[in-house]
Formats: C-alpha cells, sequence, structure tokens
C-alpha cells in the first residue's frame, strides 16, 4: 500500500525539507542557544521545534485546518499571537546580561537554561508561527489527496516533525563546535542584541507583510 504514495510523499517531503532549510525564527533560537549554551541545549531546543510540528500536523489531519483557512480573524489571531511570542524573546535578548566565557564551554552564562525551558522555547517558536501554519495548510490540500489514508498522512506527519528536529540538531552540532562558538561568545552582548533584532525583524515582518 505504502508503494502506491511513494510519489506523493517524495513531493511532499522535497517541498517540506526547502522550507526547512529556509532561515526563521526556529534558526535563530536554535542558533542562539547551541552558543550560549551549548550542544545539549541546542539540541532540546530542536526537539522542542519538532514536537511544535506536531500541533500544525494534527490540527490539519482533524479537520480544523480547514477551519483556520476561511477563518481571517483567526489568522490574523494566531499571526499575532506568534509575533508577540517572537517579539518576547527578541526583547529578552536585548536585555540579557553579559555572558561569562567558560573556557570548558560547559556553561556559557550565568543564568542557565533549563532542559524544560530549552525545550518549550523550541516548542513555543514553531506552534505559535502563523507561517508554519500557512505551509501545512497550503502542502496538505495541494499535494496530499483527500483520498489518502489517514494513517499515511500521520506517516507523512511524523516525517515532517523528525526531519525538522534532525535538521535542527545539525545546526546545534555546528554553532556549538568549540572553534565557531567561541566566536560568537566573545561578542558578548553584541550576539545577544543581533539575534534578539533579527528574532523582532522577523515578528515585524510576520505583522505587516499580511496586514
Amino acid at each position: 500500500m505504502w508503494m502506491q504514495y511513494s510519489s506523493e510523499f517524495l513531493a511532499l517531503a522535497l517541498v517540506h525539507f526547502l522550507a526547512v532549510l529556509l532561515p526563521g525564527p526556529d534558526f535563530a533560537i536554535t542558533v542562539r542557544n547551541s552558543v550560549r549554551y551549548g550542544y545539549a541545549m541546542g539540541c532540546i531546543t530542536a526537539i522542542g521545534i519538532g514536537l511544535g510540528i506536531s500541533v500544525h500536523v494534527l490540527y490539519t489531519l482533524i479537520g480544523l485546518g480547514i477551519v483556520i483557512q476561511q477563518s481571517p480573524w483567526f489568522m490574523l489571531i494566531l499571526r499575532i499571537a506568534g509575533a508577540l511570542y517572537l517579539i518576547y524573546l527578541g526583547w529578552s535578548l536585548l536585555r540579557a546580561l553579559s555572558i561569562n566565557i567558560d573556557p570548558s564551554f560547559e556553561q556559557a552564562s550565568n543564568t542557565p537554561l533549563s532542559r524544560s525551558k530549552a525545550f518549550m522555547t523550541g516548542f513555543m517558536t514553531n506552534a505559535l508561527n502563523p507561517k508554519a501554519t500557512i505551509f501545512f495548510l497550503a502542502i496538505f490540500t495541494t499535494l496530499v489527496s483527500p483520498t489518502t489514508p489517514m494513517k499515511v498522512q500521520f506517516a507523512y506527519g511524523v516525517w515532517m516533525c523528525s526531519v525538522n528536529a534532525l535538521w535542527f540538531m545539525l545546526v546545534a552540532v555546528l554553532f556549538s563546535r568549540p572553534i565557531i562558538r567561541q566566536q560568537f561568545l566573545k561578542m558578548g552582548k553584541k550576539f545577544e542584541r543581533v539575534m534578539g533584532l533579527i528574532l523582532i525583524a522577523l515578528a515585524l515582518k510576520l505583522l505587516f507583510t499580511h496586514l
């Protein structure tokens, strides 16, 4: 049975992977956590991002996606909520204290990030991203046939969650490498502020692009 959906899956997987490669809030928050707190926190953030996608997949599969798509006011609420969360993250970084560099690179901050907070930051960044909402509605309505069994569509969702998590874990590996990480850490407050400004810029773009 699975073979008959192979072409559909390949089209879906390709479009999704190309979208994942585009830098956005997920990328910014993974880089920040990886540089400041190291590989482990970066990976936990990546796992949160991957599971955040499950929110979009689930409401699309159970049919709420159609309701959301046909309700401009609901999309506006999602857009505002997502933008406000990014602004909150960005403002938090702009107000962050200077980073203290530990030669072992095991701890780069006086305020350690808990695993639960790293996970929730990744999860909420993706789950509240209205662009992800629009993306999943688009690909499931254009690339996935209405006759495709629910278990197959669910498998598509699991695949996309996994790909997102794995991709951002690779990002965490890259930006937590000692040589790369040290260069960013030397920037101290500048790095925090740049990442904060990027998140706020993404939030403003999200708000004003669709007004």
